[in-house]
């Protein structure tokens, strides 16, 4: 058995080690978030999109090359057809430490269990707002009693964590940062408030008149709350604070207030096969042809995810005073 030392390592030009994959298996959704996608989405044509066989060989690529990470997020992924089988193959594969999962929650009440048993050790659920009406309006067509149903079925089913995921707008939500606290600590979750990211042409709201930067969330919350700075990490950009008395963390991914690019540990793999080097930009690796061109050729696959590494720029570029330089809506990212 290898030790972590002799573990092979993908570094790129910054000297930034990747450990850390997130994995979208699908553009498609069952809830339309105005900051996520447009309401009147065109989602990818199916043959462009991975096949599941195509997702596994990614996986087993990086891990092959030090990664010990993979996030699986969408769109939604647990609507994807026959999801399961590749979430339980994942779940065994030899040399990934950690197996975790960005869902709305719409479809645990049916698959949290199957999930936990497949494997996944966390889980984030988005939670935006916990008055029904408002959810609807922020999702377009989302229940927010499926999505309660669903945290009820996650903490069921026994994760090591959970973690609830809110996006604060100013004027659309931001009244219910002290209750989206109040419940995550009522439940014993973690709970992280994300800056939203200037992804994708959107017309629901101004972002910059909407962006509610971190130290001002933080400052609602201390109205109430005792926070106490954390040094504890889950591998991601979450800054995270305890509660004190509490077991519940409270986490911040801040772009905009607090570029975190100098500690980038990750990248994403989108459903069609780009391999972007990072969230804020447009540097990406084609990985699909190389799928499709050298099918079961592992060592053409890691040589293409080694050679990216050169691309990865230093940081991202984002700006609220500006049109969107990523055109791409975050559902096509992979979240």
């Amino acid at each position: 058995m290898s030790t972590p030392e002799a573990r092979p390592r993908l570094i790129d030009r910054f000297g930034r080690e990747v450990n850390y994959v997130r994995l979208s298996i699908t553009d498609r959704c069952d809830f339309r978030c105005v900051y996520c996608m447009a309401e009147q989405m065109t989602f990818l044509p199916r043959e462009q999109v991975l096949t599941l066989e195509e997702l596994y060989q990614l996986s087993e690529a990086f891990v092959s090359l030090g990664v010990r990470k993979i996030r699986l997020t969408g769109g939604e992924p647990l609507i994807r057809r026959n999801v399961m089988s590749l979430i339980e193959r994942l779940g065994a594969l030899e040399g990934l430490d950690e197996l975790v999962l960005t869902t709305n929650g719409s479809q645990l009440p049916k698959m949290a269990e199957g999930l936990r048993a497949a494997g996944v050790r966390r889980i984030n659920i988005s939670l935006d707002s916990l008055k029904p009406d408002r959810f609807r309006q922020l999702t377009r067509i989302g229940k927010l009693e499926q999505v309660l149903a669903g945290i009820d079925a996650a903490q069921a089913a026994g994760f090591e964590r959970i973690k609830l995921n809110a996006v604060i707008l100013r004027g659309r939500n931001d009244d219910e940062i002290l209750d989206l606290a109040g419940f995550a600590i009522q439940r014993g979750l973690d709970l992280t408030f994300i800056e939203e990211m200037p992804l994708g042409q959107i017309e629901e709201h101004d972002r910059a008149e909407a962006f509610m930067p971190s130290e001002a969330i933080r400052e609602v919350l201390q109205t109430r709350y005792a926070l106490m700075p954390s040094t504890e990490t889950t591998g991601g950009p979450s800054r995270y604070w305890h509660v004190e008395g509490e077991p519940t963390r409270i986490g911040f991914i801040s772009p905009h207030s607090h570029n975190f690019c100098h500690l980038c540990n990750r990248v994403r793999v989108t459903v069609e096969g780009r391999l972007l080097l990072c969230l804020g930009n447009e540097h990406s690796m084609d990985l699909r042809s190389v799928l499709r061109e050298h099918p079961g050729d592992q060592a053409a696959l890691q040589s293409a995810i080694r050679a990216a590494m050169d691309i990865k720029p230093e940081r991202h570029e984002f700006s609220l005073d500006a049109e969107p330089q990523i055109v791409r809506f975050m559902n096509m990212t992979g979240g």
